[in-house]
């Protein structure tokens, strides 16, 4: 991850600072990703109002390969892509492990020779989409849409985007991130982004088999328990918590994690009483999040898709030059 991490930065900016490839977090200018930020407003419209679009990538051509499943990372992108009156070229990545790197590359060789501009890359080997971005020719974008564990940057763009447009910003809030943290992409991009925009306390709220290594998550503050965690927080965001994980935190079933680790309404009123509560789905209802908080009125998890979309916009016309209009 180290080796991945220091060849993405030196990779994603252009020779005058712009924004060629979008593969982390780590390390962007935050004047860049305020840039990113305010384009990704523009193009964030109320559920009710008509889509907003643009001309702006006309004539440019976007491949999205997932080699995961996926639905509201890739649909937003292509979404994103077609209202910006781009082509989108939509590739079933199945390939072994064993195989991936080198078949990936040739994959991606044959696509840039039909002038395909950008990719859309997500795999759980984390080493994938910089591996593409630094074999890819000058002209060509890659963005990630989620690496392993590592990153998943268009997230932590769209999460700090619904924080800040709930709360008008994210400098000095109290942040709580809640669950499976060690493999976490989307903590990992939501912590980056949220310390980019100057949080006053990031808190990642775990059990103790779910913490991340201590050299990770620099900065952040360490709970054990879910009420000490979003205690006085601002924005509490839930994660999404896989079975075979309960099981490495000693934790025999689905009801046993609700009754220690899900967030209810009884528990939200540790947080602040106008605290957010945000989540990246897919949701398991009654396990790491209850109904009533999930629909209720401090919910902004649906603002959270429609942002998707919005983001992704605003970092396809970023990479791929489009003219704002």
């Amino acid at each position: 991850m180290v080796e991945t991490q220091h060849s993405s930065l030196a990779t994603q900016l252009r020779a005058d600072g712009s924004l060629r490839h979008l593969l982390t977090l780590d390390g962007l200018p935050q004047p860049l990703l305020s840039r990113l930020l305010e384009r990704a407003q523009h193009f964030s419209t109320p559920a009710s109002a008509p889509a907003a679009r643009s001309t702006g990538l006309a004539g440019k051509t976007v491949a999205v390969m997932f080699a995961e499943p996926s639905t509201r990372t890739r649909v937003s992108f292509e979404l994103a892509a077609h209202r910006l009156g781009a082509d989108v070229v939509n590739i079933e990545v199945q390939l072994s492990s064993r195989l991936k790197g080198e078949s990936i590359l040739d994959t991606v060789a044959t696509l840039e020779s039909m002038q395909v501009d950008a990719f859309v890359l997500r795999d759980a080997d984390a080493s994938v989409p910089d591996l593409v971005a630094r074999h890819v020719g000058d002209r060509v974008s890659v963005l990630s849409g989620g690496a392993g564990g590592y990153s998943h940057p268009t997230q932590g763009l769209l999460d700090a985007l619904t924080v800040r447009q709930h709360k008008g910003r994210i400098e000095g809030l109290r942040i709580a991130i809640v669950g499976d943290i060690r493999h976490s992409r989307v903590a990992r991009s939501a912590w980056q982004a949220f310390a980019a925009f100057g949080a006053r306390e990031i808190r990642i709220v775990a059990p103790a088999a779910l913490m991340p290594d201590a050299k990770e998550f620099a900065g952040c503050l360490r709970h054990g328990s879910l009420e000490s965690g979003i205690a006085d927080c601002d924005v509490v965001m839930m994660l999404r918590i896989q079975k075979e994980r309960m099981s490495a935190a000693a934790i025999p079933d689905e009801a046993a994690y609700f009754a220690e680790w899900g967030l209810t309404q009884q528990r939200l009123r540790s947080a602040r009483g106008d605290a957010i509560v945000m989540h990246p789905q897919p949701m398991n209802r009654g396990v790491e999040i209850a109904s009533d908080v999930a629909d209720g009125p401090q919910s902004v998890i649906r603002d959270q898709v429609r942002n998707g979309v919005a983001v992704r916009m605003a970092v396809l016309e970023e990479t791929l030059g489009g003219v704002h209009s």
